[in-house]
């Protein structure tokens, strides 16, 4: 008499969330699965041991491939914070990097104008010589060129008219005199000084009203 095949149990699908992604079983339910899978197999060596074996050790190749999945997913998620960890790092650097380019060009600007100022300031000078003579409008071109290249390099004239306040910041007060105006107020510029992106390179050099 032939031996009769067991009946096949259907598996239950493991529930899916709206997104498709299969919904984690809870410890109770995979002690469950477990008792399941090890009733499958003793059911089957009622009838066939071979065959009882073979589903033994394909239970044990599931469950050796899900621990190994396991650590790869774990694997994935360390490497992926690794990767999010390093973007941010040089993002950073790009940052820092960049700041410091500007502030280099900065420093090598500024280093420029206070060199050149100088030049700038004898030629003014040349020009409060004499209106007439002959190398004024030579010396009058090259100011106004000069003048242009500093604009160019976002420099500023620092030139108070008299009786505005004293800034600390911007003059450098060289004496107090006799002025008509106001105490305390600028009275003269004795030099003019020089700014650039809002950082006195040079502070004018100014003469301070003592008042009438």
């Amino acid at each position: 008499m032939t031996d009769e095949a067991p009946d096949v149990e259907q598996v239950e699908e493991v529930p899916v969330d709206d997104a498709g992604v299969a919904e984690e079983e809870s410890p109770a339910d995979a002690a469950a699965t477990e008792a399941e899978e090890v009733d499958i197999a003793a059911r089957v060596a009622e009838y066939d041991d071979e065959l009882a074996a073979e589903v033994r050790d394909l239970q044990s190749r599931v469950t050796h491939l899900e621990s190994e999945l396991g650590d790869r997913e774990e694997r994935i998620e360390e490497l992926e914070g690794k990767l999010k960890r390093k973007q941010a790092d040089f993002q950073n650097y790009k940052k820092r990097s960049k700041k410091k380019q500007q502030q280099v060009k900065e420093r090598a600007t500024e280093d420029f104008v206070e060199r050149v100022v100088s030049v700038r300031d004898n030629l003014v000078r040349a020009l409060d010589q004499d209106d007439d003579a002959d190398i004024r409008p030579g010396v009058k071109s090259t100011l106004d060129e000069f003048d242009r290249i500093l604009d160019g390099e976002n420099v500023e004239i620092i030139d108070p008219e008299p009786g505005t306040d004293v800034d600390p910041q911007r003059h450098e007060v060289m004496m107090r005199v006799d002025s008509d105006q106001p105490e305390g107020t600028v009275a003269d510029v004795f030099q003019p000084g020089y700014e650039m992106a809002d950082k006195v390179i040079r502070a004018a050099q100014i003469t301070v009203s003592d008042g009438q």
